[in-house]
């Protein structure tokens, strides 16, 4: 009887049989290596890129590659401060607060476009003593604008040859829209509960106007997503009735018109910043 070719009654192997073989077809394993060698790296790449997507890339006048974005988000706050018929110094002041948010987005190496919407309160008393006259405004503007950082961050490239930088100073510029609501009286202190207001030039309060805000400000890099500014603007206006005093009713003899200023402490925070 056989069994595997061997004659157990003899113990010799039959001529003719096979013995089953000890090797073994490395082609399929060896080409499974390579595969999830491939998808290894190709996943690395991918990581190193961002994320799953792969941004674009564009390319500065020197041919050094940036991303646009990311988008930050702004929150200020800080005082408000009024030039007008009644004054343009800081001695006859009632200084009020000053809010906004905001959105930026780099469209380039040194830009910025974005927009913010503002809440700033403003008063003052009359430079001149004879005329006693004073007011209060309320006003909430929603303006687009562009900033523009003079010196290069590194961190803006693709590339980066060097450490982001730690302080930018920045300029800005923009246009919108501005909703004011002033209230004139008589005094030489903030407005109470016992005021008595004027009667209002115009009928229409809040009225609107256009507005051109400028500025200049300093940003401190805080970490990758997050800076704090500091930043003073100035916004010229197409009305002389922000604090509710022009010659319309004969309070004042100059039809220039109103602006006002902000100081304000920003945060820029980039939720999505890679």
């Amino acid at each position: 009887m056989l069994a595997l070719g061997n004659d157990y009654r003899s113990g010799r192997v039959c001529r003719g049989a096979h013995l089953p073989s000890t090797r073994v077809n490395i082609r399929p394993l060896s080409s499974a290596l390579m595969l999830l060698s491939g998808l290894a790296l190709t996943q690395q790449a991918t990581a190193q890129d961002g994320g799953p997507e792969r941004r674009r890339r564009y390319y500065d006048g020197n041919a050094r590659p940036y991303y646009r974005g990311p988008i930050r988000f702004t929150l200020g706050g800080g005082v408000g401060l009024y030039s007008g018929d009644l004054t343009s110094g800081l001695g006859e002041q009632f200084v009020g607060p000053s809010f906004s948010a905001g959105l930026l987005y780099k469209v380039r190496p040194h830009w910025h476009v974005g927009g913010e919407a503002s809440y700033v309160q403003l008063g003052a008393k009359d430079q001149l003593v004879e005329r006693n006259l004073a007011f209060r405004g309320r006003n909430g503007s929603g303006v687009v604008l562009v900033r523009f950082e003079p010196f290069r961050d590194e961190a803006a490239f693709a590339d980066p040859r060097r450490p982001a930088a730690l302080v930018k100073p920045y300029i800005k510029a923009g246009v919108g829209f501005l909703l004011y609501s002033p209230k004139a009286y008589n005094g030489t202190m903030r407005p109470d509960d016992n005021t008595v207001f004027l009667p209002s030039e115009r009928n229409d309060y809040p009225a609107m106007a256009l507005v051109v805000p400028v500025g200049i400000g300093l940003t401190l890099r805080l970490t990758s997503q997050l800076n704090a500014s500091i930043e003073g603007a100035y916004s010229f206006t197409t009305t002389d009735q922000l604090d509710d005093i022009s010659p319309v009713s004969g309070r004042s003899s100059s039809d220039r018109n109103d602006g006002f200023g902000q100081v304000e402490l920003k945060l820029e925070y980039a939720p999505w910043r890679r």
